[in-house]
């Protein structure tokens, strides 16, 4: 049986649209045709770099920049896979993952040489301005993408033992932009604004998706909120991916202006949102279909329809054609509205990864990935996620969710930010405290009230202490495991 391919992405989406508008950071812009162009002559100069490697993974370490998509385009070209390096990372978090990948070329924006100085004689560093100058050499370009081939790695962040890479296949990526389009549909005058990470699979996702529907890409380098409701006000955009601190920071920010008609979609991941937030876009007209998803699956794999957006405010929908879902408890299959861990299945979903036979073994059950979320579908089989499994509290024996108590938290006036853990408690095993960023004067006695209103007793924060910011990874999702080690370490004055 011949293994299953499909033409090359950009070639073909350079023949079929080539004057259509790709790529444009609001400086510079470039047509699909002209991506196609650009991208060859940097492979050619790549290829220079990289032609007697053997191994056939590359490292990549970027910001949101049109050389970073470019480069991007060229690695496929040449037939490598991208290991996507994140940026915030430390030197010795890089190295682990450098040498886990057995990587020999990295190739770097040129502000990140001080980062990437541990590189030694065995790992060729590359920085962009290297590159773009070295002399080209001809490549046979690749008409065809082999489905089952790698097409990038990313590492997750290791919430649980060492951080493991993620293998994305060119299956993976095809089968997520397909089922995001058969839920949201497709129009020749889309326009994704990208502010997440490109080297996230939030970010990067939108440039697959991008090449495959035909759809220009309004690229930002950094979340700048003033600018970004500019463009969302000004009708040039209809979709944007965003998490939950980032949409609270644009809704803040838009006071009482409203969105271009244009706008038709507000793609809201990474974690179980706020209701009061969703109420609040809702009021605004503010489109918001919440998603669930992650690296593994090549990111959204489940999504609330647009006809029950409102009708099931707080849910993360039902899965994206073709994939499935199920929760599953000690018992085995959960019933309706029964917690359990969420478990996925699908062509969008990682065949497992990079040399972790260990974690392969644990994760996948018959071709069901084990999330290590917990959450619970209703009757009419809409998920509703309540939080990460190793962010969970059991205090007293009652299972506790942070994020169903950030959401109450975040509603109430005065806190800018919340964010709860799990702390260590003779009487109950553990306690939540709430650690908030207050934007007004706010007492800890009125945070209690509302929480007594809105919450359980059980739920409700044992411990308040107030904070300048949250830890957050490169996409803005909490880092809730953050929070646990510095209350462990002692970095927070407790009061009370």
């Amino acid at each position: 049986m011949t293994t299953q391919q499909l033409p090359n992405w950009l070639k073909q989406r350079a023949f079929l649209t080539p004057d259509r508008m790709a790529l444009s950071n609001g400086d510079v812009e470039y047509t699909f045709g002209e991506l196609w162009d650009t991208a060859i002559h940097i492979g050619e100069q790549l290829h220079t770099v990289v032609k007697s490697s053997t191994h056939p993974f590359v490292g990549l370490m970027i910001k949101n920049k049109v050389e970073s998509v470019l480069v991007i385009h060229a690695i496929q070209q040449l037939g490598f896979t991208t290991v996507l390096l994140n940026n915030k990372l430390s030197s010795n978090e890089l190295s682990f993952q450098i040498q886990d990948m057995e990587l020999t070329t990295v190739i770097y924006e040129d502000e990140f040489e001080d980062k990437l100085s541990f590189l030694g004689d065995h790992v060729d560093g590359v920085p962009f301005s290297q590159l773009f100058q070295t002399p080209p050499t001809s490549f046979k370009v690749k008409d065809y993408f082999q489905l089952d081939q790698a097409c990038s790695v990313m590492y997750t962040s290791g919430t649980t033992g060492a951080p493991k890479g993620v293998l994305q296949s060119y299956g993976n990526h095809w089968w997520s932009a397909i089922g995001s389009s058969l839920n949201l549909g497709i129009s020749e005058n889309d326009a994704w604004l990208c502010s997440v990470p490109l080297f996230h699979i939030s970010g990067y996702s939108i440039l697959m998706r991008s090449v495959i529907y035909g759809m220009k890409v309004r690229l930002f380098e950094t979340f700048d909120v003033e600018s970004i409701n500019q463009e969302l006000e000004s009708g040039r955009v209809t979709i944007m991916s965003v998490v939950s601190n980032m949409l609270q920071r644009l809704m803040k920010d838009s006071g009482s202006r409203t969105y271009h008609p244009n706008f038709r979609c507000m793609l809201l991941g990474g974690g179980p949102a706020p209701l009061s937030l969703l109420q609040a876009c809702k009021d605004k007209g503010v489109p918001v279909f919440q998603t669930y998803g992650m690296t593994e699956t090549a990111s959204q794999i489940v999504t609330l329809s647009p006809e029950y957006s409102m009708k099931k405010l707080g849910s993360a929908g039902k899965p994206l054609f073709p994939s499935e879902l199920r929760i599953k408890n000690e018992k085995g299959a959960a019933r309706a509205n029964q917690e359990g861990e969420i478990l996925v299945k699908g062509p969008n979903v990682t065949n497992g990864y990079y040399r972790r036979e260990e974690a392969n073994a644990k994760s996948f059950e018959d071709d069901w990935f084990h999330t290590g979320d917990i959450g619970y579908v209703d009757e009419e089989g809409f998920l509703f996620v309540l939080d990460r499994r190793s962010d969970l509290i059991i205090s007293g024996g009652e299972n506790v969710y942070p994020a169903e108590i950030e959401s109450v938290l975040l509603g109430c006036d005065g806190v800018e930010d919340a964010g709860v853990a799990g702390i260590p408690n003779d009487t109950w095993g553990q306690i939540p405290c709430a650690f908030i960023v207050k934007k007004e004067h706010l007492t800890k006695e009125e945070i209690l009230n509302y929480c007594s209103d809105h919450l359980a007793s059980y739920k409700q924060p044992k411990k308040i202490i107030f904070v300048d910011e949250l830890p957050r990874n490169a996409s803005n999702k909490l880092l809730r495991r953050v929070l646990r080690e510095q209350w462990e370490k002692g970095l927070y004055v407790d009061e009370d």
